[in-house]
């Protein structure tokens, strides 16, 4: 969302500060972003750092104070506050040291439990527990026992994973104690209570490169960090997809206008996936206070994660293929619901579309236009003076309406809700959110206000069922409308005019979870996770109001776990080509951390984009997991007719290509919901052991598979000059454009306004539709199924209805398809169908490319069947012919001249390379 000027931060911050009754206490780092703010203006900045001094001492945190006082007399010494700052300065008690740092030091004693061990060390505890085979908890204290543990993001029982599958044993030598699964080592030295992982065979995984080390309550674990050595994940994080060398925080932050070195960003996704020469570990550190990572910025040999404050907790998840790990890991934390098919379709947002007549004319555009478009959004312009959950009249004097006329034209609305309540007795989310006493505390009891978009507001305590139950009942008026989707944005949260952009880290929430003891709590421990159980609500919620539709969550903030109630993008990015070039690693990373419905502000949010760039990133976005133009007020028109019919018809032509692509896009999605992996995935999760592909900047940062066999190869600068590309060793490939049947390696090639890249895995089999202009519109003609021989080929389809849970009942279509290819035949099976949902399709046509010359004899069930045509030039044969429930084969065959077979098709003299 659009920030406030400058001038007009300037002129509110103080006198807001003032008078809020308990305000934001400044830490360290906020202090000179106060100071330099207060230069900027002319509004008593002197003032503004005196009373927030005050402020701090009252709750004792003297050394804050301390700061902020001797930044004001150093800043402002001529100021009238200059004489009692010095005053005060000599009234402070003395500095205190910071706690000094304590390691977990030399074992003392262990003892099994169950699936573990427990050791006791000099300064603390360690537990080592085998969830799997291949997983592994890791818990510190310096306390007697354990604490209780609730985490937000693993699962009481990891989705269709096996437990421990033999004995987990543990023992004790001279020098260490140990743990052995069937899969994993784990090693604890005596002398300083170190762990080390290791394969059963013996071959090192990973190894702490320092004791456990404690500072007061924050803590933190360093391992090696050997040179070969790479690191994926960690969520939205700007910049190259490789982490190596880089630092990061975990705090959730409101990050408008982010660039590329920007941090904290919007999410605390704390997966690390480590890769070193094809063999593949991760960690996943489960703790929801702020969190550092720093993988090889302040040493070369060591990297290290920890946090400020609560459990010491990681899971080490051990492959050794790297689809193998996320699989492993979003078992452990959810993985995403297979959200509506709609929700796959076009989407156009701003910031804001209003009045209702604007809206009209941007969906009827659409319509008269014949550009495809399923979902239109209504930012916060369409409430009353900014309040959720309302509609403004005068702007929107039809609101029902219009949602149903939408409807009826195939089109779905989302609307925003922002989490924040308007402290205003006699609106009604204020009045029943006050009944049950909802809101966020300050430490005093009071309600916690801050400023938002509609001025003095308050903030559910989602961390209680209750509130979250409240919640959701609130959408009841918009899910009876027909609004289809909602937004949940500012959920960080954001708050304005306070230097964090946050609330107050001591504001209070008190947990109350079904089977959990009630507690009180504050901010530092449940700010990273307020937004995930944001948008928990908003899913149940609509849950409970439509049992039986799938419930479409756009959130902005969100912690590990929260895939399973929302989607997600990157926030609040930028029209540059450079913003376009760091969306792929971004989308790569958040899918790699367990989150794979995903998008970024296509054409970018702060700013107008110049012709080309929207014309490109439109190209893009239509291989994103979600496809979303959207920009901020202020902005140029951003639609795909501006800038006139040339560029108009090249992204309308890409809108209708995701559309004709949606049977794969679908099909590959339910896969995610089974497996985890990601749609929008690194070329590494396919060919991890092609170090190119991990280690080149050129393709490594650029290049990404969209599902299992399409390569997508972007310009990773401004379209001036031929860049690289690679495709991977192991396979044919084929141009997705042209059918051209390609060998593997290196290629140039030469950027065109018109083209984005994309390749075919040779051995696929890709589902397409005929054209419609949204979801709900039956297609028009037979299934087109692409395939693209190697020595073996697959690919699958997966249809329902696209909107309800009933697939759950079996109400569904899986079919499989597979091929063998030699130069003289192929060989292509349709399983027979799974499921009992009838498809919209009773014909195929098949399209098989790299057929060198017309097959002799073609047959279908053993029958003769004729092809529909053969274009020699292309090398392209088209057969066509009724679908069949209980499936088909096909079987082509050249014929010979004499003793030698004819050669009709281009296959790889070595099988190709199964998918890892």
């Amino acid at each position: 969302m659009i920030r406030f000027s400058a001038a007009f931060l300037l002129a509110c911050v103080s006198s807001f500060l003032v008078a809020q009754t308990s305000p934001n206490p400044l830490t360290r780092s906020d202090i000179p972003q106060v100071r330099d703010s207060a230069q900027s203006g002319n509004n008593q900045p002197a003032e503004l750092l005196f009373d927030r001094a005050m402020e701090v001492m009252r709750e004792a945190n003297y050394d804050v104070a301390r700061v902020a006082l001797q930044t004001l007399l150093n800043t402002y010494p001529d100021s009238p506050y200059a004489i009692g700052t010095r005053t005060l300065l000599n009234d402070l008690p003395p500095e205190q040291p910071p706690a000094p740092p304590i390691a977990i030091g030399t074992i003392r004693s262990f003892h099994p439990v169950p699936k573990g061990m427990e050791v006791e060390s000099e300064n603390g505890r360690l537990q080592i527990t085998a969830l799997q085979d291949d997983v592994i908890r890791v818990r510190a204290t310096r306390a007697a026992d354990f604490p209780p543990t609730y985490s937000y993001a693993v699962l009481p029982a990891p989705a269709g994973q096996p437990s421990v599958s033999g004995d987990v044993q543990t023992h004790e030598t001279a020098n260490a104690v140990e743990l052995q699964t069937p899969a994993v080592r784990v090693r604890v030295d005596r002398r300083n209570s170190t762990v080390i992982f290791a394969a059963n065979d013996g071959t090192l995984i990973a190894r702490d490169a320092a004791p456990i080390l404690w500072q007061g309550d924050a803590f933190t674990i360093t391992k090696y960090m050997p040179p070969e050595e790479h690191y994926f994940g960690l969520g939205d994080k700007a910049g190259p997809l490789d982490h190596r060398n880089q630092a990061f925080t975990m705090w959730n932050t409101d990050a408008y206008a982010w660039q590329e070195s920007t941090d904290p960003l919007y999410k605390t996704l704390g997966f690390m996936l480590a890769l070193r020469k094809g063999s593949s570990y991760g960690i996943f550190f489960d703790n929801t206070y702020r969190q550092h990572w720093d993988l090889g910025k302040a040493s070369p040999v060591e990297y290290s994660f920890g946090a400020e404050a609560g459990d010491l907790d990681y899971y080490f998840i051990y492959g050794p293929r790297p689809k193998q790990v996320v699989s492993t890991f979003t078992a452990l934390v959810g993985r995403a619901p297979l959200p509506p098919l709609w929700s796959l379709g076009f989407q156009q947002c701003r910031y804001s579309y209003f009045p209702e007549a604007r809206v009209r004319e941007v969906v009827k555009s659409f319509k008269d236009k014949k550009i495809p478009l399923d979902v239109i959004y209504l930012d916060i312009d369409y409430q009353l003076q900014n309040r959720v959950f309302t509609v403004d009249p005068q702007r929107f004097p039809n609101f029902t309406g219009m949602i149903h006329d939408f409807l009826n034209e195939g089109v779905h609305t989302i609307t925003i809700t922002d989490l924040h309540i308007k402290q205003e007795p006699g609106y009604a989310p204020y009045d029943s959110g006050k009944a049950i006493d909802a809101f966020i505390k300050n430490p005093d009891g009071t309600d916690y206000v801050g400023a938002v978009w509609p001025g003095p507001s308050v903030f559910p305590d989602f961390t209680r069922k209750a509130v979250r139950d409240w919640w959701g009942s609130l959408y009841k008026e918009f899910a009876d409308d027909g609004v289809a989707g909602f937004w949940n944005d500012m959920n960080e949260p954001a708050v304005f005019l306070v230097p964090g952009k946050t609330m107050r880290v001591d504001a209070r929430d008190r947990v109350e979870e079904p089977g959990q003891p009630s507690r009180v709590t504050d901010q530092r421990e449940i700010h990273n996770v307020l937004g995930m159980l944001n948008s928990k609500a908003t899913y149940e919620g609509l849950l409970k109001l439509k049992p039986n539709e799938r419930p479409f969550v756009l959130t902005r903030a969100t912690y590990v776990g929260g895939q399973r109630y929302a989607a997600t993008w990157t926030g609040d990015n930028s029209s540059t080509w450079n913003h376009m070039r760091i969306s792929v690693p971004m989308l790569e990373n958040m899918g790699v951390s367990g989150y794979p419905i995903v998008g970024a502000d296509i054409g970018g949010y702060k700013g107008s984009p110049q012709p080309d760039l929207l014309t490109k990133w439109l190209e893009l976005g239509a291989f994103n997991p979600i496809d979303r133009d959207h920009t901020e007020k202020g902005s140029a028109d951003q639609e795909p007719w501006v800038h006139g019919p040339e560029h108009e018809a090249i992204r309308k032509r890409y809108i209708e290509e995701r559309y004709r692509l949606l049977p794969y896009i679908y099909t590959s999605l339910e896969e995610t919901t089974r497996d985890g992996l990601p749609l929008m995935r690194p070329m590494f999760l396919e060919y991890s052991d092609q170090e190119p592909l991990v280690t080149e900047g050129d393709w490594a940062n650029s290049q990404y598979f969209f599902g299992h066999d399409l390569l997508v190869a972007p310009e990773p600068y401004e379209f001036v000059q031929p860049y690289r590309t690679m495709l991977p060793n192991g396979n044919l490939w084929y141009d997705y454009w042209t059918g051209k049947q390609l060998q593997p390696g290196e290629i140039k090639i030469t950027p065109a306004l018109d083209t984005l890249h994309v390749y075919v895995r040779g051995g696929a089999i890709i589902p397409r539709q005929p054209l419609v202009q949204n979801t709900t519109e039956k297609p028009q003609g037979p299934l087109e199924l692409r395939v693209y021989p190697d020595r073996t080929c697959q690919g699958s389809l997966y249809l329902d209805d696209g909107i309800s849970f009933d697939y759950g009942k079996g109400k569904y279509l899986r079919v499989d398809y597979s091929c063998e290819g030699y130069e003289d035949a192929l060989r292509l099976k349709i399983s027979p169908q799974k499921g009992t949902f009838v498809p919209w399709f009773n014909q195929i046509q098949a399209v098989i490319y790299g057929v060198k010359q017309k097959p002799s004899t073609i047959t279908l069930n053993g029958r003769p069947l004729s092809p529909e045509s053969y274009d020699a030039a292309a090398q392209v044969l088209t057969l066509q012919f009724a679908n069949a429930s209980e499936g088909a084969e096909l079987r082509l065959s050249c014929g010979a001249t004499g003793a030698k077979a004819q050669v009709c098709f281009a296959v790889n003299q070595a099988a190709a390379v199964p998918a890892e």
